[in-house]
């Protein structure tokens, strides 16, 4: 008998390339939070079959996961915003007709981070994607994100490589529309009623300075939500592709513990 089961869905009719996604679904579901993840690539790259070796693990521990696209060549990240908004509301109607919690934990890194952390703390259209739920909203009730920028306006030296990936994506010129980044940014979305989120920080990051991340923690924890980070030691941007180092078996204990609400355990 199989230990899991492979579901992979195409949202529409006729089919879009990057607006899918795939399942891992445990014959014995015994973590009452799924999780669903959405990959990193600098928006343009990158795909949800990176992370099914991961998402299997997580279903030997008896979490059902779930891996999204997005179209990578979209107009701009408005578009793959409205597509991960998409594939997250047809995985809690999957959730739904099979009989499992419809309580989400969303997991992103890199440019995933970036989407995921939209999709976790903008209310639905909120940062002008073109997204209209066919369900009532269900809101996903914990983010672990890695590699996160908390803004899309650009800082004191930022990294030339990802500035040039961000004005790709955001879709216009910086110095022309500079509101496309504004709503792209995460600090503007930090308020009463962000679900939890857990900041995976790599030591050796490059690309999104931790501090501004740090912000929105502190901010968090003012208004009463347990936010959190960890500094995984000896790590760089992205290191959570597979589970042979021993930072990333490090990293996948945590996510385990902190869908299980132990999160006090992660940071003893």
């Amino acid at each position: 008998m199989k230990d899991y089961f492979f579901h992979s869905f195409y949202l529409d009719k006729p089919l879009i390339p990057g607006r899918s996604y795939d399942i891992i679904e445990p014959a014995e579901v015994t973590c009452d939070t799924a999780l669903f993840i959405v990959h990193g690539g600098g928006w343009r790259a990158g795909s949800k079959v990176s992370f099914h070796k991961l998402m299997e693990s997580f279903a030997q521990r008896g979490v059902i996961c779930a891996s999204t696209d997005y179209r990578l060549r979209a107009k701009d990240a408005f578009e793959q915003l409205a597509d991960i908004r998409c594939a997250y509301e047809h995985f809690v109607e999957f959730l739904r007709k099979k009989g499992h919690s419809l309580k989400v934990a969303v997991h992103g890194s890199s440019a995933g981070a970036h989407l995921a952390s939209l999709l976790l703390c903008a209310d639905v259209g909120e940062c002008g994607e073109a997204f209209v739920p066919e369900h009532p909203w269900v809101p996903p009730v914990k983010g672990i994100l890695q590699a996160t920028p908390a803004q899309f306006t650009p800082w004191e030296d930022i990294f030339p490589h990802i500035w040039t990936s961000m004005q790709d994506i955001a879709g216009a010129p910086y110095e022309k529309e500079g509101g496309r980044y504004e709503r792209l940014s995460l600090k503007n979305y930090i308020r009463k009623g962000n679900p939890v989120l857990f900041y995976a920080e790599a030591q050796n990051e490059h690309m999104f300075p931790y501090e501004y991340n740090a912000k929105i923690v502190e901010t968090h924890n003012n208004l009463g939500i347990a936010s959190f980070a960890k500094v995984y030691k000896n790590t760089e941007h992205g290191f959570f592709y597979e589970l042979t180092r021993p930072q990333q078996k490090e990293f996948f204990e945590d996510i385990l513990l902190f869908l299980q609400d132990r999160d006090r355990e992660i940071c003893k």
